[in-house]
């Protein structure tokens, strides 16, 4: 073996964190659900609780099975340091209150998740933080508000739900220069389409509960990036206690270790699946970083290896064509997750953006004929079968 060789994003999806042997000559990662762990050294006690020896104290703070999958999200997203959560919605509000305080500004986008929108728009302005939301795809814009000065930039790329792409590498050169630390949810593209670490990006974050458990039984939040962020986003979670169980831990590096098949097979059934619905009389748009006529599809091009297993559409017609239209599907669950090997569906006024109003909706160009298609690894005919007879019955 080449030990100067950089493994391949499957080989460390199937070995991160694995090369050294496991209790017993264990083949799989054992899950380990001991809250504390004795020794019989006080010294080495002292050692492994001050962080100057490896080892564990109590599994709040860290967890051999969970130590486990935060490795192999290092690796994947070629960080320094990774750090877990509870659920995504743990890793993205840990991250803000831990790196941020009363006086600090921070600079984001408009169509940014629904949860992480209440964060920005309910939450931190309580704690006198000032947050700017600028039109997702005006780099102008963005780059203008971030050298008026702030702590901190966080981006989504693709968005949700209408797949808007941001240049990452073009705005976390411009949050450097202001001296800003740049967030990125990288969850929509997971790390075998695209590592923000590489454009620029100080932290990325995921909801592992989509792409890397990829089968709907896990909540996870994932965050994974330079050092002494990480430190601080563990020092915060570790006392305020959104710790990821061991189990569900297990669960996650399960379906990590088939994350490079599945995510190739679920970008390109979306890309099919993208060209037919845009050659379709009954749907008005499709939203696909793919599409040529995608307004991102340069930039997507240019820092994603993969245009991603999602695409959204609009159906000609209003909400009751939508509500006719999902009824008629056989192959798709109407559900408010994405990311499974099974594709899942819906309306975003039921699933990413119920907590807006239909004008709030509206303004960020999510209309209520809008549907949230997330491609699973279906035979992509199946899937365009399927589509077929249900728009048929519109």
């Amino acid at each position: 073996m080449n030990k100067g060789k950089k493994a391949g994003k499957g080989t460390n999806a199937v070995w991160g964190g694995e090369f050294e042997p496991f209790q017993d000559g264990s083949h799989t990662v054992p899950v380990v659900k001991s809250v504390t762990y004795a020794y019989d050294d006080l010294d080495e006690w002292y050692e492994v609780a001050k962080g100057n020896q490896k080892g564990h104290i109590y599994s709040r703070n860290t967890n051999p099975t969970v130590a486990v999958l935060e490795e192999k999200i290092r690796l994947l997203e070629g960080a320094e340091a990774a750090t877990s959560f509870a659920t995504g919605m743990a890793a993205i509000s840990n991250t803000l209150y831990a790196l941020l305080k009363p006086g600090d500004r921070v600079v984001s986008i408009k169509d940014s998740y629904g949860g992480t929108s209440r964060l920005f728009l309910d939450f931190l302005p309580k704690l006198n933080i000032e947050v700017t939301l600028c039109e997702t795809d005006n780099h102008e814009e963005l780059e203008a508000e971030i050298a008026k000065g702030c702590q901190l930039v966080y981006l989504e790329s693709p968005t949700n739900p209408t797949l808007k792409i941001i240049d990452l590498k073009r705005i976390s050169e411009a949050a450097m220069k202001a001296g800003a630390i740049t967030v990125v949810d990288n969850t929509f593209a997971s790390p075998i389409n695209q590592n923000p670490l590489e454009l620029g990006a100080d932290l990325v974050i995921h909801s592992a509960t989509k792409y890397l458990s990829g089968h709907s039984d896990a909540l996870c939040g994932l965050a994974c990036g330079n050092r002494d962020l990480i430190d601080k986003l563990f020092r915060y979670r570790e006392i305020n206690g959104a710790s990821l169980h061991p189990e569900t831990a297990y669960s996650v590096i399960r379906g990590i270790k088939t994350l490079e098949l599945r995510v190739d097979r679920q970008n390109q059934n979306a890309m099919q699946i993208a060209d037919y619905l845009s050659g379709h009389p009954k749907v008005k748009k499709v939203f696909y970083p793919g599409l040529k006529s995608h307004k991102g599809h340069d930039i997507a091009k240019k820092q994603m290896s993969g245009f991603g297993g999602i695409l959204s559409f609009e159906l000609e017609g209003d909400y009751d064509a939508v509500k006719a239209f999902l009824h008629n599907l056989k192959y798709v669950h109407l559900a408010a997750s994405l990311g499974a090997v099974s594709t899942l569906a819906g309306p975003p006024r039921t699933t990413s953006h119920v907590e807006l109003t239909e004008q709030q909706r509206e303004d960020l160009g999510i209309s209520e004929s809008l549907i949230r298609y997330s491609v699973g690894i279906e035979n992509p005919e199946d899937l365009i079968d399927d589509l077929e007879n249900a728009l048929n019955l519109i």
